[in-house]
């Protein structure tokens, strides 16, 4: 039997590749999870009567794209958090946004560029649907180096012009996913610019977007908006996972130019799978609202301050801008070994750095390190924290 050679290189996924790692060996304390980043603070009140008074809506098909509510809820909420105006059939609706970042590819990225194979540019470290989505297309997936040196951002301007030529898509994730740096307005609007020059589409991902340390991270669609670029350079994709501590809910939305979203839905009609109606009612409402996300972001931001009490003066790191992952650098340098040292001896549970990136000629930029997630409650952080330190900075 014959199997399709383009997943043939994959790594096993980070999780199951965690529990090969760690679950031979007994934990050295009562477990603290801090690897995968699934929001623990408290859901909307509202979700739950919602649900309830809307649960005859699992009885019929829903919208493909998204209720005319929803869709307008969404609209708005770009309005009032970037100030820009976005209408409603530049917008989708996702069953998560890793359905969208991997079915925009598809729709989007071209079969060949200049009559070469097309490149699909991606940060080392990166969320891993961006180098499938990749692979999927046919296109050679470049995996871009964004370490301490470049600010925690890919440099993609670095790149010589003869990949930039191929490149079909850039894949950004701000905050970014496992680091937590910000890309600035004018990284963003340079980014812009060289998509102009070279003649390919940014793929924004945002999905941290609402979890900040001091500023609301700027977005790729005001930025468009404000350099005048077409508006066809630019999807952004969002999540109510992280935003609104739904990971369950699987909602989020897909922003694009209205060339872009016509192919963007036009898969979605042949292969997607819309949102149950119910749930189109609960995003609306998490949308239209402030008050959750506001409450939320204040005990992710306290936990900020509890891990810089913590790692004062003993660890070299970089403090997250946004996001709530710490990304710790291991003393000795392997982060595989941090962990499982971190587990049995202490049973604090991190994913080694190593398993979000990818091996290339310039090394792997995550194997010195272990991504932390900050979603526990704040004593059951501040106790994971203090465990990891005593055990690896100790």
């Amino acid at each position: 039997m014959v199997f399709p050679e383009r997943f043939s290189n994959l790594p096993e996924y980070a999780f199951p590749r965690l529990r090969k790692l760690l679950d031979a060996h007994a934990p050295g304390g009562d477990p603290i999870a801090m690897t995968i980043g699934e929001p623990r603070h408290a859901m909307p009140d509202f979700v739950g009567p919602i649900l309830a008074a809307q649960v005859n809506g699992f009885s019929v098909y829903p919208p493909n794209d998204g209720t005319p509510g929803l869709l307008a809820a969404i609209s708005g909420w770009l309005a009032r958090r970037y100030g820009v105006a976005v209408s409603e059939d530049r917008l989708m609706a996702l069953n998560g946004t890793r359905e969208g970042l991997f079915n925009a590819a598809i729709a989007l990225a071209p079969e060949t560029k200049a009559g070469k194979r097309p490149v699909i540019l991606m940060p080392n470290p990166f969320y891993q649907v961006y180098a499938v989505a990749a692979l999927t297309v046919g296109a050679e997936p470049v995996y871009v180096p964004a370490t301490a040196e470049t600010g925690f951002l890919p440099d993609y301007e670095g790149l010589p012009a003869e990949v930039l030529d191929r490149v079909t898509v850039a894949y950004l994730c701000s905050p970014a996913n496992p680091q937590g740096a910000v890309a600035p307005a004018d990284y963003l609007a340079r980014l812009l610019a060289l998509a102009e020059r070279h003649d390919f589409r940014l793929f924004v991902d945002e999905c941290y977007s609402e979890i900040w340390r001091d500023a609301p991270p700027p977005g790729g669609l005001a930025v468009a908006s404000a350099a005048g670029a077409d508006p066809e350079r630019v999807v952004v994709f969002h999540s109510l996972s992280k935003r609104s501590n739904l990971p369950g809910l699987r909602s989020g939305f897909v922003a694009a130019g209205p060339h872009c979203m016509a192919r963007i839905r036009q898969l979605r009609a042949f292969a997607g799978a819309p949102l149950p109606l119910p749930i189109q009612h609960v995003s609306e409402a998490a949308w239209n609202d402030e008050a959750h996300v506001d409450a939320s972001r204040a005990l992710y931001q306290q936990k900020f301050r509890i891990a810089d009490q913590v790692f004062s003066g003993l660890v070299n790191r970089a403090a997250p801008e946004g996001g709530f992952f710490l990304w710790l650098p291991v003393p000795g340098g392997d982060g595989e070994a941090a962990a499982l040292k971190l587990w049995r001896e202490t049973g604090v549970r991190v994913l080694p750095g190593a398993y979000l990136s990818r091996d290339t000629a310039a090394g792997n930029p995550g194997t010195s390190y272990i991504r932390v997630a900050l979603v526990a409650p704040e004593e059951e952080t501040q106790r994971g924290l203090t465990r990891l330190r005593d055990c690896l900075y100790g």
